[in-house]
């Protein structure tokens, strides 16, 4: 069973850049589809960004498209998100998820991670 930690968010000034990460254990992210959602406080969740990892194909929320960047690493079994150019309303508890390719149950979900940009 596959199990995802998150890892770094935080706090940071309106323009700056924040890298997130998703690491996999259990099994490989081979043959799944890895997506990124956030949800600010009294907010649904959204979908930010995904990445195919089989050949690396990438979408994204229109509103982040140019500033985000979702990448991976298949030595280490993870996902990136590098945020830059951050604005206030990027401010949300980011989640990764991840299923396998053709299906839209989630297999699993990363614990959050929070990302505060201030003014």
């Amino acid at each position: 069973q596959v199990q995802l930690v998150q890892s770094g968010g935080g706090l940071v000034q309106a323009g700056g850049s924040l890298r997130l990460t998703c690491a996999a254990s259990g099994r490989t992210f081979s043959g799944t589809l890895v997506d990124w959602f956030r949800q600010a406080p009294g907010k649904e969740r959204e979908f930010v960004a995904q990445i195919t990892w089989n050949d690396g194909t990438s979408y994204y929320k229109d509103s982040v498209t140019g500033r985000f960047t979702i990448s991976k690493d298949n030595t280490k079994n993870t996902v990136y998100l590098q945020m830059n150019r951050l604005k206030v309303e990027d401010s949300a508890v980011y989640y990764c998820g991840v299923r396998a390719y053709g299906e839209f149950v989630y297999d699993a979900w990363g614990q959050g991670t929070q990302v505060t940009v201030s003014s």
